[in-house]
């Protein structure tokens, strides 16, 4: 993470095939979110819409040559932490992706939030902290989402990273659903 500039700590992405759960858990959480995804897009006024499902979605990122797994593990011991970023990787980029949170807080580390920012047009950005449990998940924007305002609704980006551990050791598994270059 350190020699890209990311911040400090350890990531390994999955090579296909992903491990049988890890497979399920993207496939599962896809059609949901693609339905709540097209109904964001829609409120944007956007003409692009997700397929419905993730193998759809995957050969569509084939076709941009979009084909590396995106599903990894993250590691933070104590300083480590990560940037504010957004996942893309590639022209086709779904609009959310998932953490799942792998041990307790305040057991086994401290510090480490997950934070997310809002950048809101000709405002100040907006963070939102939390502190997830052990077994816990989080969805949340790949890359923008729609904000209704007083002439309708706008889009603000979102980007997402991690505070500075203070001690122990922090795991999550990052579930992405588009594949990278």
């Amino acid at each position: 993470m350190e020699r890209h500039n990311y911040g400090r700590g350890e990531y390994k992405y999955f090579s296909y095939p992903l491990p049988a759960p890890i497979e399920d858990l993207r496939t599962g959480l896809y059609e949901p979110l693609a339905a709540i995804a097209n109904r964001w897009l829609i409120a944007l006024g956007a003409a692009e819409r997700v397929p419905a499902a993730l193998a759809q979605m995957l050969a569509i990122c084939a076709e941009h040559d979009q084909s590396r797994p995106t599903a990894l593990l993250l590691k933070y011991g104590p300083g480590d932490f990560n940037c504010l970023h957004q996942d893309v990787y590639g022209e086709i980029a779904f609009p959310f992706q998932v953490t799942l949170f792998l041990n307790e807080p305040h057991e086994d580390f401290e510090g480490g939030e997950f934070v997310l920012v809002e950048q809101r047009p000709r405002a100040q950005s907006r963070p939102e902290v939390v502190q997830p449990r052990r077994g816990d998940m989080i969805v949340f924007p790949n890359r923008y989402r729609p904000v209704r305002g007083r002439a309708g609704n706008y889009r603000v980006a979102v980007r997402h990273g991690v505070s500075r551990l203070r001690s122990g050791e922090r795991f999550t598994l990052g579930i992405i659903f588009h594949d990278a270059k």
